[in-house]
């Protein structure tokens, strides 16, 4: 690899919209007479807000370009990164800590599950050892699967494999076994109290669309000469290999065909299909149920029997995947399955591979470099062990006084959400009442779960793993994956207990969550700092930045999606019809709201369907967060200034929201995704939502009809 890091300037990849100095700045700058406020706390804040803006941008023609405006001008985009954002900071801040931490000398009363990480830690470190094992383990495992067609030839015994035996191997080397069918544990949609296990179609790497063009796609291009150069590193012919994949790639154009788009999706009680096993067999004959589904869960206990349920979520897939892979050879069907599981190792193994897979990351997100060892070691052992690094993490850096204000904001902003519902005039009185009890039934989980301070707990839990080491890191990988799909499976049979610290996200994720089985909202202690949370500075960039994310995730449980579900998190249709009507016209708003937004960098449109759930989230949560913020001025007074910032607290709250999304893409970073996710594009989650809001306006003084108060706006919450 190159040690030399290409930066990229990131005012290359946006144009900003900018005006004189300070023409149109001083028309919305404060006029109060609020004192200054000169803590350090304020300090810093102030200079974090400078480090954003760009004055010289007028704030009702193009917010995010004023808010961010600075930051897009300045910040570099490594070449280890497809992206740059407020979140990379965070993380890059995280790894650190964790470093730190994991790399400290293990000590003789220290409990195992430290120890464990660190182990795991050292192994993946150890750069001589993988180099020296080049890619021995991985051609034992494929022995062991069966072999790959493309690389023993003719010799491959194709009697020998059966796409629903084979699962069972996978399984037990630690490898998915989502090849052509995927299987999950869920609560059962209906009846949140019991798990269900739901057979899914098959997710497939890249953009659905991308399979169905095949190899005249750029990406499907990248992607096929990455598997055949895999495919000569592990013996293939070259010839050979470029024939047999070509083949595979068509057959993934198939299977992605036969898939449900994600904008036919959103309906969850059409994707709820239970049935039998024994109606299973009867309807899909050509595959044995029962023997194929103990398999993949490799039961320790008692299997699945003819009598026992499963939930299908889209029936006429599996009508059509038995269809294509009667018509498949069982060698494209092995090339398929065993690639998978070569790609699924491929950050694990050799240089000669990763210089491959940072060809293909080329093409598919801009980088040209990978980031540092320890890096990628930090984030695999904090992947792979979660609960052990985030009790690690939480003992040493996390602040109680961010747990508790976190706790007091969803407080406040849950009660202005309900407050929202009580003045709604398109929702019937019932199913108003519904709404709001759901919204007080919602449960929040705040930092960590208490358990991860209990020695005892943490060491029951990975008691299975106490007396395991090597030195192999494909088999540390394998037997964790191993552990963890054990300990999942391990549940099927068991009642939900909704305050098991087990099945939540581990603390050290930078994320926020809401689950609709359960109704409940989880904000882990990572995301609880940074640019997100400061309990020194003043509580209106708080509110613009954490609290608008946690108004987000409460929106959650009443985006198209989310209304699904009732308080106790079962799908069931609490809606009137004619109620329902109007929340379908209100999201229809949206859809067709960012449906009309061309990104001009790659010139695609955005996805308003793919898109709505968590655009109909942000722009509530904003809402939700604002009037919060001044619920808490009431009982609190007016806050100070910041120094050298002449900007209203209210002011000061909507730069945080827009500073909360600023980034840097790369241009195929920011197609992928405008593509592939449900997510808008972070610049589009700042100014659609704030050219939708009354609140936004009034505070910066936008005219009606400048870009940033348009005439025509959209609400649903």
């Amino acid at each position: 690899m190159n040690v030399f890091v290409t930066v990229f300037l990131c005012v290359g990849i946006f144009n900003l919209t900018t005006v004189g100095p300070n023409v149109h700045a001083s028309s919305i700058q404060s006029t109060t007479t609020q004192p200054e406020c000169h803590t350090p706390g304020c300090l810093k804040a102030a200079r974090e807000i400078q480090s954003f803006i760009d004055p010289s941008v007028d704030p009702c023609d193009d917010f995010y370009s004023f808010a961010c405006g600075k930051f897009l001008k300045e910040t570099q985009i490594p070449s280890d990164k497809d992206q740059v954002t407020v979140f990379t900071h965070v993380e890059q801040s995280l790894q650190n800590q964790l470093k730190l931490l994991i790399e400290e000398p293990q000590t003789k009363d220290e409990i195992k599950p430290f120890t464990l990480l660190k182990n795991f830690y050292t192994v993946c470190m150890n750069t001589s050892a993988i180099e020296a094992d080049g890619i021995n383990t991985v051609k034992e495992i494929i022995k062991d699967l069966g072999g790959w067609p493309v690389v023993e030839g003719k010799a491959w015994k194709e009697h020998e494999f059966d796409w629903q035996w084979s699962v069972f191997k996978f399984r037990k080397h630690g490898l998915g076994t989502d090849n052509f069918i995927s299987f999950n544990l869920f609560p059962d949609f209906k009846n949140s109290s019991r798990r269900m296990l739901n057979l899914d179609q098959v997710e497939l790497e890249l953009d659905r669309e991308n399979w169905i063009t095949g190899l005249s796609d750029e990406v499907v291009k990248a992607y096929f000469n990455y598997m055949v150069e895999v495919a000569v590193i592990f013996g293939a012919e070259r010839k050979f290999a470029e024939y047999e994949l070509e083949v595979m790639i068509r057959f993934r154009g198939e299977l992605a065909n036969i898939t449900l788009p994600p904008e036919e999706r959103r309906n969850e009680t059409a994707l709820y299909n239970p049935m039998t096993i024994r109606e299973l067999q009867e309807r899909y004959p050509s595959i044995k149920w029962v023997e194929f589904i103990n398999n993949v869960m490799a039961f320790t206990d008692r299997g699945m029997t003819i009598n026992d349920s499963v939930v299908i979520n889209v029936p006429e897939y599996i009508s059509q995947l038995e269809k294509l892979l009667q018509k498949t050879s069982r060698r494209v069907q092995a090339n398929h399955a065993i690639f998978q599981a070569v790609r699924s190792l491929q950050s694990y193994l050799p240089e000669r591979i990763r210089v491959l897979q940072d060809k293909f990351e080329t093409v598919l997100y801009g980088t040209t470099t990978r980031m540092a060892k320890w890096r990628q070691c930090i984030n695999t052992a904090k992947d792979m062990l979660g609960h052990a690094a985030g009790a690690l993490y939480i003992r040493t850096y996390f602040s109680e006084e961010a747990r508790r204000s976190a706790i007091e904001m969803v407080t406040n902003i849950r009660s202005k959400f309900v407050d929202i519902l009580r003045m709604l005039t398109w929702m019937d009185e019932s199913t108003k009442a519904t709404a709001i009890d759901k919204a007080m039934a919602i449960h929040a989980h705040i930092g960590y779960a208490v358990e991860l301070l209990d020695d005892k707990k943490l060491e029951e839990y990975y008691e299975p793993l106490n007396d395991f080491y090597t030195t192999n890191y494909i088999h540390f990988i394998g037997n964790i994956t191993m552990f963890k799909t054990d300990k999942t499976v391990g549940l099927v049979w068991t009642p939900i207990n909704k305050t098991d610290w087990v099945t939540r996200p581990s603390p050290i994720v930078i994320n926020a969550f809401y689950d609709p089985s359960e109704n409940g909202i989880q904000f882990p202690a990572a995301i609880l700092q940074g640019i997100f949370f400061d309990s020194d500075r003043i509580h209106a960039m708080n509110y613009g930045s954490i609290g608008q994310i946690i108004g987000h995730e409460l929106t959650h449980g009443f985006d198209d999606e989310g209304k699904q579900y009732d308080k106790n998190g079962n799908l069931v249709n609490w809606w009137d019809e004619g109620t329902d009507e109007a929340f379908s016209e209100k999201a229809k708003c949206i859809i067709d709201q960012y449906n009309n937004i061309t990104v001009p960098e790659v010139k695609l449109n955005l996805h308003g369907i793919n898109t709505q759930g968590e655009n109909i989230a942000d722009n509530g949560g904003l809402k939700e967060a604002y009037l919060a913020y001044q619920s808490w001025v009431e009982v609190h007074g007016p806050e100070p200034q910041l120094p050298g910032l002449n900007y209203t607290a209210n002011q000061l709250f909507w730069i945080s929201v827009a500073n909360t999304w600023c980034t840097c893409h790369r241009k195929e970073s920011l197609r992928q995704d405008v593509l592939t996710d449900n997510h808008s594009p972070p610049k589009y989650r700042v100014l659609v939502p704030l050219r939708n809001s009354d609140y936004f306006h009034k505070d910066f003084h936008c005219k009606e009809g400048s870009n940033m108060n348009p005439k025509e706006k959209c609400s649903v919450w």
